[in-house]
């Protein structure tokens, strides 16, 4: 197989694209939805302009998700002077809880093969390969 970072990363994209997919499903959210759950979960109150600058969004995809989530009873919008206000509904809560955990989850699945000492590397590794990339360009932690 090929070795190169890209090819990794995309194979690990897959798989935990398709399993969050599986384990979002049962409670009605998408994986576009995974993100800006999770986000407003550790933020509660924030704006739409700050879940959309903080994630790097597309305005008009986040004012799409938004709207979904709220109109399906995952978030809640409440109007403060110019700006509207997230926070997430007890539905919303649960699916935070899921969101969060998955992945957990999904790394316990996928780096089964390595002890202890090989994740901690593994992750010291891509720490210090991500540092670098975020210095060099516009990635938000």
């Amino acid at each position: 197989m090929f070795q190169t970072l890209a090819y990794y990363a995309t194979v690990f994209h897959r798989g935990f694209t398709a399993y969050t997919t599986q384990r979002l499903q049962a409670l009605g959210l998408s994986f576009g939805s995974l993100f800006p759950v999770i986000y407003v979960g550790k933020h509660p109150g924030c704006t739409q302009a700050q879940l959309t600058a903080d994630l790097g969004l597309d305005w008009g995809y986040s004012q799409r998700t938004v709207t979904k989530l709220v109109e399906e009873g995952f978030l809640t919008r409440e109007k403060s002077g110019r700006a509207y206000h997230l926070d997430l509904s007890p539905k919303g809560q649960e699916a935070f809880q899921v969101s969060h955990q998955v992945f957990f989850d999904w790394d316990q699945q996928a780096l089964a093969a390595l002890d202890e000492q090989e994740r901690e590397q593994l992750f010291a590794l891509l720490a210090k390969a991500t540092k670098k990339e975020a210095n060099s360009t516009c990635m938000r932690p």
